[in-house]
């Protein structure tokens, strides 16, 4: 049987654990990965145990609670704490998902909170997102034309052409899918992923792009589009309730049509 260790310097330690507050009663244990680069210690986990009763709803308030509270030294991302900008996302009891829209009574036992999976971390929830980014940029998310812009109107489209947008167009790029795919974990150098493939699906269906081929032809790759195996795990991690999945599906259906 093959035995697999990792480096010593990976290891994940156990953390400090601060009390909860004095004479709360409805408590709620939440256990956070920290790692501060520059002491060259191995990532642990704190423990915070908290107040509900002086607490919001969602996951995302009691770690601003946390950072407010309890411990500033806490590094996370955070906007709109609406669920469409995509900032906090972050992986809660193993799965990925927006701490804004997470809800503490979903959760049973402990509160779980790790950053994104298989990416690099800057400093405790915060993953290093430019290769994603990079790979955003790559398939050009914007209208590409060769015709003149009409002068006194915008481009139109039907109303059945802008329905087929719709799943698409609402992805927030906050990459819980992309970092659920077991086939970007291992092929991201290459694999462009369940998120920008879907990006890439909603620019090549809009009726008023004229760069269709061009963008299959950037797609028909061994890595970039087919190390999809249709796992499906991004399809079940999506806060947005998107299908990635069939996005990609349908970009190989365009391929094999085309030829």
């Amino acid at each position: 049987m093959a035995e697999f260790t990792l480096p010593k310097n990976s290891v994940i330690q156990p953390g400090k654990e601060f009390a909860a507050p004095e004479g709360a009663t409805n408590l709620k244990r939440v256990e956070v990965y920290r790692w501060e680069p520059d002491t060259g210690e191995n990532p642990k986990v704190d423990v915070y145990n908290i107040d509900l009763d002086k607490c919001g709803p969602m996951v995302l308030d009691a770690i601003i609670k946390i950072k407010d509270e309890v411990d500033t030294t806490l590094s996370f991302r955070r906007s709109c704490r609406e669920g469409i900008c995509g900032s906090c996302a972050m992986n809660i009891n193993g799965k990925n998902t927006l701490a804004c829209t997470k809800a503490i009574g979903d959760i049973k036992g402990a509160i779980k909170i790790y950053p994104l999976p298989h990416m690099s971390v800057v400093k405790d929830l915060v993953p290093d997102m430019t290769h994603f980014y990079a790979q955003y940029a790559s398939i050009k998310p914007w209208l590409e034309t060769t015709t003149a812009a009409p002068q006194d109107s915008e481009r139109l489209q039907s109303k059945e052409d802008r329905a087929k947008l719709d799943g698409l167009y609402e992805c927030i790029l906050c990459a819980c899918c992309s970092t659920s795919c077991p086939s970007y974990w291992w092929n991201s150098d290459r694999y462009l992923g369940p998120a920008i493939l879907l990006q890439a699906y909603r620019w090549i269906i809009d009726s008023r792009d004229e760069n269709t081929g061009e963008r299959l032809d950037e797609l028909e790759d061994p890595f970039k589009l087919y190390r999809c195996h249709t796992i499906m795990n991004c399809t079940d991690t999506c806060p947005k309730g998107l299908n990635p999945a069939k996005a990609i599906a349908e970009i190989k259906k365009l391929i094999v049509e085309r030829q």
